[in-house]
């Protein structure tokens, strides 16, 4: 009886040990892996509000597709992530950088539309996190999302490895309020414009208007959605009480005189496209052609201007 009360309680010890050593074990990995992850450099715009301003590039496997601004706000009791980046990798880094401020739940993850710079990161934060949307990026997610990802495996390769399509499990019909503890964030769902699901997230408290790509600065605009919805759009959104914006790409900047320079273009690209059609001129040939005089203006000029005049022409062929 001695002897095997002798060994359970030996039993119990090496069983204790032993989950020690799988606890330091696994916490040592964690660390470890945590660590090997470099946070993205954020930019606090606003008090609580941070920001990753992305350089204007294509996705590569060299920028891990990191080419749009996303950011988070953090509240007296959570956090609001906003866009997610262009692969699992940059939203590691983007939750690494979410826990170098604060170790507040993240309570959401809010994707402004479906584009894969902004929504392939998702998979980075898990439940209870609750991801926010568009009416219609649940139905856009699942059309696009997996021929988002066999577009660009050529160039982003095994980047992509670890890209899962994450609907929203919250969406937006027209306005929806978010409280993050003493501090509201209003989401407002908008008509087709850059793409038929774009969201605007405005902080209530410091004015400042995450604009998704509703806004392009310097990053000439791309036209996914209908450019005569954009243009109302873009009319209406100067209404909302901000006092500055972070575009989807280029630079924060004051409201809303940060329009005028999209609004430009995609006025003229419209004029372009409707003269064009007038004249009789071929859609191939109007490709070419609409919108040109905005050139000097833009970058990525070259590598989006005919595609926004494909689609602005289909659309104003049938006005």
């Amino acid at each position: 009886m001695r002897f095997q009360r002798r060994f359970n309680r030996l039993i119990a010890t090496a069983i204790a040990v032993s989950a020690a050593v799988l606890t330091v074990s696994t916490t040592a990995s964690l660390t470890y892996s945590d660590e090997r992850i470099e946070p993205l450099p954020v930019s606090e715009v606003a008090p609580g509000i941070y920001v990753y301003f992305a350089a204007n590039e294509l996705m590569t496997v060299e920028n891990e597709g990191a080419i749009a601004n996303v950011g988070f706000v953090v509240g007296d009791d959570a956090v609001a992530v906003i866009d997610t980046g262009g692969s699992v990798r940059e939203g590691r880094r983007l939750r690494a950088a979410v826990r170098q401020v604060t170790d507040k739940a993240i309570r959401y993850v809010i994707n402004t539309h479906d584009h894969p710079d902004h929504v392939f990161g998702n998979a980075a934060f898990e439940a209870p996190t609750v991801f926010v949307g568009h009416r219609n990026l649940t139905r856009a997610l699942a059309t696009h999302g997996p021929f988002y990802i066999d577009a660009f495996r050529p160039q982003m390769k095994s980047v992509l490895d670890d890209v899962k399509i994450v609907p929203p499990t919250l969406t937006v019909d027209d306005e929806l309020k978010l409280d993050l503890g003493h501090r509201s964030l209003t989401l407002k769902a908008w008509r087709a414009s850059h793409t038929d699901n774009d969201l605007t997230v405005l902080d209530d408290d410091s004015g400042t208007l995450f604009a998704g790509d509703l806004l392009f600065m310097q990053h000439v605009p791309v036209l996914d959605g209908s450019i005569r919805g954009w243009l109302k759009t873009i009319g209406e959104l100067s209404s909302l009480p901000a006092t500055k914006v972070i575009p989807g790409h280029g630079r924060a900047t004051e409201w809303p005189g940060a329009l005028a320079g999209e609004r430009t273009y995609l006025d003229r690209l419209a004029s372009d496209c409707r003269e064009l059609i007038k004249r009789g001129v071929l859609l191939a040939e109007a490709a070419q052609i609409a919108g040109i005089s905005e050139k000097s203006h833009w970058e990525l000029f070259e590598e989006y201007n005919a595609r926004n005049a494909t689609a602005a022409y289909s659309e104003l062929e049938w006005e």
